[in-house]
């Protein structure tokens, strides 16, 4: 027996596995047994469609045609659809991911103004319509329902007396032309580049622009299917990446859209049920067997002519307060449809698929709040914060709002601004509390024993800090000048409403009582 050296790693193996060693039966050989039980490939794994692209092999142009097809088709007359796709981007996005601009850490109030007056107004909108903030809406809705958006910047002249001269389009990623995949055409000592539908990128994988169709490819106006390219520092491609390398973005409907059309058509089928079980008909006879149903008289003279209706049509459909005349010895039979039990059992359990598939609490996507506690519905509301966070600081502010503080500040520098320093600092909306009553509290106990800064809460509200404590020390400002006190006001007054000291009190007094 000649030594085996995987003895030292799988210890011994079975006799007839020893090398130089005929096997001792002849009985048929399987194959390996996979130690993971989703790496079977037997008959309980027969359903799975295994696939070892990347992320772009799988997302294929077609594959992206027909997802924003279908997600669009359910959002338009899918109420759960619409619902969850709404949720999402209010939530991403709300009245708006705000701005301050600052210098070298403070905030520059001239700069401020400046963006301002072109960000806080149609200004910066291409089509004239919305501020940054609607544009930001419907980037969030692209972005959900069809996979992504593109915003491109577009150069404005003097003569078009902007606060700032660009303004921004926001598009759909339907404008990106998939067509332009593949290597790039090499020169003479140039390594070339290549692109993935409709991305070229950089012999390094650098983004150098993208092809954008000239109008939309679905639009009523479009001439011609040209495609245009564009640098890459004028467009921002705004999607969620969900696998590395992932260069194009696929709807969040995208788990959910068969379930989703099924429970629909399951909908419909018993909404037929119910009104055919509230449609009664009635069936009336005569005694002339010779008689011709009423309303149904033969085409001139021949008795052989088939009949034709004058005023009334056969009955084929079941209409509630309907009489049908039938001939004697004629019978109308109705079939007694099985009763649907369970319906709203079934209803919940699919829209909890669906709200878990979109990554929508259900109380949200569906406006049932029959079985929430308060505890349950902090606990799934706190949840649905991280999710909200996680796409507002990883995908959204980073994607979005990073490409209009670079056009910003590039824009600065058109007009001989000098931006040494200057940066935009984004602040999401606020998220109201459920329990002011005892969050308050806590925050206060929090900033009280260390554990969070006046700072990080007002952050948390969707506020800017600075601004917050400008208003604050105006506020207190104000109200010294004019004497007041109030027991809200804790340089003053105790959390019981007594005088911190009495000098305050009298002082206080004083200035009330002064003429």
């Amino acid at each position: 027996m000649v030594w085996n050296p995987l003895r030292i790693l799988f210890g011994d193996p079975p006799a007839a596995q020893m090398i130089g060693e005929k096997p001792k039966t002849s009985a048929p050989r399987r194959g390996p047994r996979a130690e993971y039980d989703g790496a079977t490939d037997g008959r309980r794994a027969a359903g799975w469609r295994r696939s070892i692209r990347d992320a772009n092999g799988e997302l294929t142009p077609r594959a992206q045609r027909l997802l924003r097809a279908t997600a669009r088709e359910l959002v338009r007359n899918n109420p759960f659809a619409a619902r969850g796709v709404a949720s999402i981007a209010a939530n991403i996005v709300g009245t708006g991911i705000t701005f301050q601009v600052y210098r070298d850490g403070k905030v520059d109030d001239a700069l401020n103004a400046v963006a301002r007056r072109h960000f806080d107004k149609p200004n910066c909108d291409a089509a004239g319509r919305h501020d940054l903030y609607g544009l930001q809406l419907q980037a969030a809705r692209a972005i959900v329902e069809s996979g992504g958006a593109v915003m491109r910047r577009r150069w404005r002249r003097a003569s078009d007396r902007l606060p700032l001269p660009f303004q921004l389009q926001v598009l759909e990623a339907d404008y990106i032309d998939p067509s332009k995949t593949g290597p790039l055409s090499a020169s003479p000592g140039v390594t070339p580049g290549y692109s993935i539908y409709g991305i070229q990128f950089s012999p390094i994988g650098r983004r150098e622009g993208y092809w954008l169709y000239n109008s939309h490819p679905g639009s009523l106006g479009m001439h011609g299917v040209g495609s245009t390219f564009v640098p890459a520092r004028d467009i921002a491609h705004i999607y969620r990446a969900d696998r590395p390398e992932q260069e194009h973005g696929a709807t969040w409907l995208a788990p959910v859209l068969l379930r989703m059309k099924d429970f629909g058509d399951f909908e419909d089928a018993e909404l037929s049920r119910q009104k055919l079980s509230a449609a009664y008909v009635g069936v009336v006879t005569g005694e002339d067997i010779d008689a011709t149903i009423p309303g149904i008289v033969s085409e001139g003279d021949d008795p052989d002519a088939m009949p034709v209706p004058i005023d009334q049509e056969p009955l084929d459909y079941l209409e509630p307060g309907t009489f049908q005349y039938a001939r004697p010895g004629e019978e109308v039979t109705f079939s007694t449809p099985p009763k649907s039990d369970g319906y709203p059992d079934f209803t919940k359990v699919s829209l909890r698929a669906v709200a878990v598939g979109m990554g929508v609490p259900y109380e949200e996507l569906t406006g049932d709040l029959s079985g929430v506690s308060f505890i349950s519905g902090r606990l799934g509301r706190l949840s649905y914060k991280r999710d909200v966070a996680t796409w507002q600081w990883l995908m959204f502010i980073p994607q979005f709002c990073a490409a209009v503080e670079a056009w910003y500040i590039e824009a600065l520098e058109a007009t001989g601004v000098d931006t040494t320093g200057v940066e935009m600092r984004w602040t999401p909306p606020k998220t109201e509390m459920l329990d002011p009553a005892s969050e308050i509290v806590a925050n206060r106990d929090a900033v009280r024993s260390g554990q969070a800064t006046l700072s990080g809460l007002a952050r948390e509200r969707g506020e800017d800090p600075d601004t917050f404590f400008a208003e604050a020390a105006a506020d207190a400002k104000r109200l010294d000048e004019l004497g007041l006190i109030f027991d809200s006001d804790p340089r003053h007054v105790t959390s019981a409403g007594n005088a911190t000291n009495l000098n305050d009190a009298v002082e206080g007094r004083a200035q009330r009582e002064k003429p």
